[in-house]
């Protein structure tokens, strides 16, 4: 199992976190805290001297600064940064697919020896540029490849952006599928966490009632 970086999740999940050689989807609505869910995870394998890969539509210098108000510090390690603005070690142009693909498999190959974590924040991206069913075949085929090294793989994806059939078919195609929602309970509202779906884990329908820290994540079994 490889530690998804938050020991209450690790927990949730009745083992040491998500499954060897597995994809993780993240969805929920925009500002609930997906991307933290990444930086957790990204982390982890850093301590652990993992090869990271964190993989945006953002620059570096934003995502560094937004990883400080959960805590996590990347000063000592930092992952290889894939980035759209070119700030990161890799260019990333999101709507070159095949580009893409290449490098995340040649990274892959050069780091077989390793454990390796991927992060993707830019899913919702891929899917406004290109085809859904274009983006369904890459991530089919990439998902292949990544199951040939020890690696796991987490992206995080905004509900509310795609049409019902795309989303469901995102999810269909991840191994697990963590989702994060709003809850309104009279005057507050409250965010909860649900595993929709884990390989390797029974059904768990429950929601839990989330907040952040700067240690991470608190979950507490929600009941309305």
């Amino acid at each position: 199992m490889t530690s998804t970086g938050i020991a209450s999740l690790d927990n949730l999940l009745g083992s040491d976190g998500y499954p060897d050689r597995s994809t993780i989807l993240v969805v929920g609505p925009p500002g609930i805290g997906k991307e933290a869910l990444g930086y957790w995870f990204t982390s982890s394998g850093l301590v652990q001297n993992d090869f990271t890969l964190y993989a945006t539509r953002l620059s570096s210098r934003e995502v560094l600064q937004d990883t400080k108000a959960f805590g996590v510090d990347f000063s000592q390690k930092i992952p290889l940064w894939y980035s759209s603005d070119g700030s990161g070690q890799l260019k990333l142009n999101i709507s070159d697919l095949a580009s893409l693909s290449f490098n995340i498999k040649d990274l892959l190959k050069n780091n077989e020896t390793r454990r390796i974590r991927i992060t993707i924040d830019l899913l919702s991206s891929l899917l406004m540029l290109n085809q859904p069913d274009t983006v369904y075949k890459f991530l089919t085929q990439l998902f292949d490849e990544i199951k040939k090294y020890d690696c796991v793989l987490l992206a995080t994806l905004e509900e509310g952006m795609h049409p019902p059939n795309v989303l469901a078919a995102m999810q269909q195609l991840f191994d697990g599928v963590v989702e994060l929602r709003l809850y309104e309970e009279g005057l507050r509202v409250l965010p909860l966490l649900r595993i929709r779906k884990m390989r390797g884990v029974p059904p768990q329908p429950d929601y839990y009632n989330f907040a952040f820290s700067k240690t991470g994540m608190e979950l507490n079994a929600y009941a309305k």
